[in-house]
This record gives C-alpha cells, sequence and structure tokens, in this order.
C-alpha cells in the first residue's frame, strides 16, 4: 500500500526553523518525484518546493527561496524540507506528495498521485 506521512510541523516562532518530513512506504521513492505544498485557511494550495526522481533536481516557491531546502534520502524513504527564518505567511498546514510520470515536479497539483494527510506549521509570537 502506497502511503506518505507528514511530520515535524509544530508552533514557532518568526525567525525560526522546522524540519518536516515526509515518509514513504509501498514505493521506490527515486522513481518519484516528491513535492511539498501548503494550504493557509482560505487559499488554495499551492506548490512550495519539490524534489525530481533520479537526479534530485530541486524547484521552489518564489518566496520560500533561500529560506527553505528539499532533501531526500533514499535509504530511509524520506524527503525532508528544512525552512529557516519562518514568517507568519508560512502558516499553513503542509503536505507532501508523489508523482510516478517521468519523475518530474510540475505545478499542476492535480497530476500528483499520492498525498500525505499533512502536518500543521505555525509561526507566530
Amino acid at each position: 500500500q502506497l502511503q506518505l506521512v507528514e511530520s515535524g510541523g509544530g508552533l514557532v516562532q518568526p525567525g525560526g526553523s522546522l524540519r518536516l518530513s515526509c515518509a514513504v512506504s509501498g514505493f521506490t521513492l527515486d522513481y518519484y518525484a516528491i513535492g511539498w505544498f501548503r494550504q493557509a485557511p482560505g487559499n488554495e494550495r499551492e506548490g512550495v518546493s519539490c524534489i525530481r526522481g533520479g537526479d534530485s533536481a530541486t524547484y521552489y516557491l518564489d518566496s520560500v527561496k533561500g529560506r527553505f531546502t528539499i532533501s531526500r534520502d533514499n535509504a530511509k524513504n524520506t524527503v525532508y524540507l528544512q525552512m529557516n527564518s519562518l514568517k507568519p505567511e508560512d502558516t499553513a498546514v503542509y503536505y507532501c506528495a508523489a508523482r510516478r510520470r517521468f519523475r518530474a515536479c510540475v505545478s499542476n497539483i492535480k497530476e500528483y498521485d499520492y498525498w500525505g494527510q499533512g502536518t500543521q506549521v505555525t509561526v507566530s509570537s
């Protein structure tokens, strides 16, 4: 059974850091692109970052470039999102998702095949 499970969310002060984890099971991580998405109340879900299968090319939303870093550990079947210099506007539920086709990252969330349940990130003083 294919499954993605996010963890690592929580409450953090502005300027703080969190590391989110996306643990996958039931499929070979390297054969998929893994994306991180977020959704704040009243907003549409948006792509934050993605790591391509195979060569691990990475992509970032402009507003998180230089602050967030995505990485993968195929041996642990886990993808990470290191988030530094967090801002209140980063507050959202964060989801990871997997896409099989060509192992490629795309912006259209409908192209992703499997989703985790989400983890809440709250940035507030």
